[in-house]
């Protein structure tokens, strides 16, 4: 795992991305990845905090808004909300939020005043980004839709020029 890690790492800083490790608090203070993200299950955004410093990014997952909230006083640099709609990617999978989902929170966060970046995940594909985008999220996390798509490369070219540009989608 920490060679994988360490390959993973230079091959982030090659391409200027930023390397956030699963779950692994101690592996990424160890090989000084950019940071870690922290699924409900895992230890609390506080606690890696603690370990971490603030040297370190950490992002918890939400699905409601008081884990958002929670996530937000324990010093989580953003937010991981979802999932959107069914994914196969994931094992017990939370409730599906849509679009009205994530609405309610963005709703509660600016009646809150917590500014934190939300990104949305779960089972999105690119015809959700345009209306994604429109909510006011901050970033949209994708797997299974490129994975599956009979050309990936393409696929995601499609997404990065939708995210990035609001171009629409070629026929």
């Amino acid at each position: 795992m920490r060679v994988t890690a360490i390959t993973a790492k230079e091959l982030c800083r090659q391409y200027h991305a930023t390397f956030i490790i699963d779950d692994r608090v101690e592996l990424v203070k160890q090989i000084k990845a950019d940071g870690v993200h922290l699924g409900k299950m895992d230890m609390p955004v506080g606690e890696a905090r603690k370990i971490l410093g603030n040297d370190y990014l950490i992002g918890g997952t939400a699905n409601t808004f008081e884990d958002v909230q929670r996530h937000y006083a324990d010093g989580a640099n953003y937010i991981g909300c979802g999932p959107f709609r069914f994914t196969t990617t994931k094992k017990k999978l939370s409730p599906i939020l849509g679009m009205e989902g994530y609405r309610n929170i963005r709703q509660q966060m600016q009646l809150h005043h917590i500014n934190i970046p939300i990104v949305a995940i779960g089972g999105i594909n690119k015809e959700d980004i345009p209306q994604l985008k429109a909510l006011g999220l901050n970033g949209i996390a994708l797997s299974g839709t490129i994975l599956r798509a009979k050309d990936p490369v393409e696929e995601m070219k499609e997404v990065m020029a939708l995210a990035q540009h609001d171009q629409p989608l070629k026929e």
